[in-house]
């Protein structure tokens, strides 16, 4: 045989090799391959293959232990391919299924993590935008889920993000709600004006939107003619923030 016809049927054969390796039946994998290339495609940032093999080991191998790892490394797939609505409901399905998980805190800690993505996002255009009344829930959602986590794993790695999380969400919230209250004061709607501040009050001391909040009220309560409720919330203004530049329109 010639080295010509010996070189063309090489490579006959290693094209049929590699052929029937690329149509090897997925179904006939072991857990591992397809944990393995779940793996794979996580590491090169390509999502949605990790999704896909990561669904197909659990159909396939629903009781493997590989099985729990996958649904729970799925969340972040699910994240950073940006579903957010499927990673908070593989995060939920874990929790559920694994309560007692040694990496359960992870599952609450990347719900509140996409959940304060989105919210983010929304609550920066719902800050622009300030006729819009919507109650920004998924800056909430969020919020609650840090807050969740740290009840129930306060020793967790992921703890102390999930707190300065909560942190920067108070303050981007409370701002929302002085929005709103002084949408509502400039139209002359005082009393809701009034009532959104002492929401803030309430639900968000001690943020920056504190002392605007009191100024806010003692406005709306000097609308309404109601001098003894405007007169204690600048007595608390005065105490508590004796350097605001509003005080000097105040007093």
């Amino acid at each position: 045989m010639s080295s010509f016809k010996q070189f063309f049927v090489l490579i006959s054969l290693l094209t049929l090799i590699a052929g029937c390796a690329s149509t090897q039946d997925p179904g006939k994998w072991s857990a591992k391959q397809f944990y393995d290339q779940a793996r794979q495609a996580i590491e090169v940032e390509d999502y949605q293959t990790a999704i896909k093999y990561y669904e197909d080991l659990e159909i396939n191998h629903p009781f493997s232990p590989f099985t729990q790892q996958a649904q729970l490394e799925v969340i972040y797939a699910y994240y950073q391919y940006d579903e957010p609505e499927s990673a908070i409901a593989a995060a939920d399905r874990y929790i559920k299924l694994y309560p007692r998980a040694k990496n359960v805190d992870y599952a609450y800690y990347l719900r509140g993590l996409v959940s304060f993505d989105r919210g983010m996002s929304s609550l920066d255009l719902w800050l622009e935008l300030e006729t819009d009344k919507r109650q920004p829930q998924t800056a909430l959602s969020a919020y609650r889920y840090f807050e969740e986590l740290i009840k129930r794993f306060p020793d967790s790695q992921y703890a102390g993000d999930a707190k300065q999380r909560m942190v920067y969400l108070r303050n981007k919230l409370a701002r929302y709600e002085l929005n709103v209250a002084g949408y509502y004061f400039r139209r002359g709607a005082y009393l809701s004006a009034a009532n959104r501040a002492i929401y803030i009050l309430e639900n968000y001391p001690q943020t920056p939107a504190t002392p605007d909040a009191l100024v806010i009220m003692i406005k709306a309560y000097r609308q309404l003619g109601v001098e003894d409720l405007a007169a204690d919330a600048l007595q608390v203004m005065q105490l508590n923030y004796p350097d605001h530049e509003a005080l000097k329109q105040l007093n």
